[in-house]
């Protein structure tokens, strides 16, 4: 991957970097020894303004590998002081597009599951009742559109749960398309899921003006049939 020539660039600015991750790459590196996003990131900053040596480049959130969409980086300390602040309070406003099989038909537009996470093995549960050790997780979702196979969802979290949106919609036996993981019949020949950071919302860390993200999915795949607006 030459991210150089590819990385699409939502927004950038001293104190920001907002992109359209691909699905595919991961956000920070792990045990694999995969580069990550973010040193592709830092790489485009280091030849864009010629910096030498090592470049500051703070992950604020992550989104897992196959999910694509809106991920923002801080260019500066204080500015991801900032917005980690923000997201602990839960002052960001994110939204999804989901993927899922067209018999989808729960009695609410509001899920609200009791989840524990287990670390071994990367995953979550969600259970319709409070159990040991389990925290609430809530989302709001609409229906975008209805097509040939599939149902895209609009997906607003109230709560950021570790796999909040995989292990909910598993939970009503509606996985996303190609997240095998959490229950679906088969992967996707392209390796992603029906998962997309459509957008995110925050106070600029410095200017403290309200700022709104979007990215648009890859016409590829299985987001090729999505009407995008």
């Amino acid at each position: 991957m030459n991210t150089l020539n590819s990385l699409e660039i939502l927004y950038e600015d001293n104190h920001l970097l907002v992109i359209n991750k691909p699905s595919g790459l991961l956000s920070q590196g792990d045990q694999t020894g995969e580069k990550p996003l973010i040193e592709y990131s830092k790489d485009y900053i280091k030849k864009k303004y010629n910096k030498p040596g090592n470049v500051f480049l703070g992950l604020v959130h992550r989104l897992d590998r196959p999910t694509s969409g809106v991920i923002v980086f801080a260019r500066t300390s204080k500015a991801l002081s900032r917005l980690n602040e923000q997201f602990r309070v839960r002052k960001v406003s994110k939204v999804y597009w989901v993927l899922i099989k067209k018999d989808f038909d729960p009695p609410s537009n509001t899920l609200i599951h009791w989840m524990v996470r287990n670390p071994e093995k990367n995953k979550s549960k969600a259970y319709p009742k409070k159990v040991p050790s389990s925290k609430k997780a809530i989302l709001h979702f609409t229906v975008k559109q209805k097509l040939k196979h599939y149902v895209l969802l609009e997906v607003r979290l109230e709560t950021g749960r570790h796999h909040q949106i995989r292990a909910q919609m598993s939970a009503l036996e509606a996985p996303l398309l190609g997240d095998v993981k959490y229950g679906a019949k088969r992967s996707n020949l392209r390796g992603e899921f029906g998962l997309h950071a459509r957008s995110l919302e925050l106070d600029h860390p410095i200017t403290k003006k309200k700022i709104l993200f979007k990215a648009t999915p890859p016409k590829l795949g299985i987001w090729k049939a999505v009407l995008f607006d």
